[in-house]
């Protein structure tokens, strides 16, 4: 049987972008092998200039982009797919961008299945939402974004099967956020002040540009709507009540955190909780009460989410068979390369889906 060639077209060549390039380099061999699926990478962006090589990149990507990049628009990566006849197109959003979320429909549309660990299209308004899906279904191509709300451990298909296998999700509630774990894991486990466990994980680097975001429960908050609509709920991003653990208390007038009003309050949070209970932020969606909150609460350090140590994220998905038992999904703390192998497992999803169509026709 042939070897079956996906083009994949990056957009976003950071940190997961470029080791996904690597790793799929380096492992094409044993694709070849394992799935006889031959990955080429035609094009590939950053935010402003793209390198066009019909061929595919190689070991020497990096040189060649900074050599020979051009500025480039969407239009004219659709028009390079075109002139050279790729098929089993593939594109991979490893962006933070809104901007590129706006031409999925015009990619879907020019053949393009869609790969993203970008969370921007599925918070978009519903109708925007449900329109990527029709088209979609209109051109007979994929959307898959396991990395959007973790590192590709298989927690929205565990939910995809779940719901559409009939069974009645009760709730879903999780710590999301690897850098809100490490916080209250810290703060939880240690004689320290809340502010000084702020200081060093900006110390380690975690306080990365999607931190803000975290601080203020956006993150959670977007992440529990992309859960919550796998199983079919019509909910907006405005639906989400977001309970920031950081209040207007605890910053000075010029919007700098107040150390020692943020010192007193957590102080007085932990040690008024019930024994052997600890600090966390979740994301919980309740369909008896039809809701979804980001909010700070005390945990029992018996339970899943009280277990969490380091930036380690946790799902639990409580369904009407189960009851009270949740299903429960652990992830480490995410990096580059466990989430670059999540996008590759979306990747080879996609296709395998290609080779079941490729086999029905002949």
């Amino acid at each position: 049987m042939s070897k079956l060639k996906i083009n994949i077209i990056l957009f976003g060549i950071g940190n997961i972008g470029s080791t996904l390039i690597n790793q799929i380099i380096e492992s094409q061999e044993f694709f070849l092998q394992s799935k006889n699926v031959d990955f080429h990478f035609p094009i590939i962006t950053n935010s402003t200039v793209a390198f066009f090589e019909k061929e595919g990149v190689g070991y020497s990507w990096e040189t060649n982009f900074l050599q020979l990049a051009v500025p480039f628009k969407v239009e004219d990566i659709i028009e390079f797919a075109k002139e050279n006849e790729f098929e089993n197109l593939i594109a991979v959003d490893a962006t933070a961008s809104n901007e590129l979320v706006r031409h999925y429909n015009t990619l879907i549309e020019n053949g393009f299945n869609i790969v993203a660990v970008n969370k921007n299209a599925n918070t978009l308004p519903i109708d925007l939402y449900k329109e990527i899906r029709e088209n979609l279904k209109k051109h007979d191509k994929e959307f898959l974004y396991e990395t959007s709300v973790d590192t590709g451990i298989p927690i929205l298909q565990t939910l995809r099967d779940l719901y559409y296998a009939g069974e009645k999700i009760t709730k879903i509630r999780g710590v999301f956020s690897d850098n809100l774990s490490y916080v209250f894991n810290r703060f939880s486990e240690e004689d320290v002040s809340f502010s000084s466990v702020l200081k060093d994980a900006s110390l380690l680097g975690l306080m990365r540009s999607t931190f803000k975001e975290d601080l203020s429960g956006n993150d959670t908050a977007r992440k529990l709507l992309i859960l919550a609509r796998e199983i079919g709920k019509d909910f907006e991003l405005s639906d989400v009540e977001i309970l920031p653990f950081i209040t207007e208390n605890h910053l000075e007038k010029n919007g700098v955190l107040n150390k020692d009003a943020l010192d007193k309050s957590f102080k007085i949070a932990k040690i008024t909780q019930a024994e052997n209970h600890v600090l966390r932020y979740i994301g919980e969606f309740d369909a008896e009460k039809n809701s979804l909150t980001a909010k700070l609460v005390s945990e029992s350090v018996d339970s899943a989410i009280g277990k969490l140590n380091g930036g380690d994220t946790v799902f639990e998905i409580y369904t009407q068979s189960y009851a009270d038992i949740p299903i429960v999904i652990r992830s480490a703390s995410p990096c580059k390369q466990a989430i670059s192998r999540g996008i590759i497992t979306d990747i080879l999803k996609i296709a395998e889906k290609i080779k079941n169509k490729e086999a029905v026709w002949l």
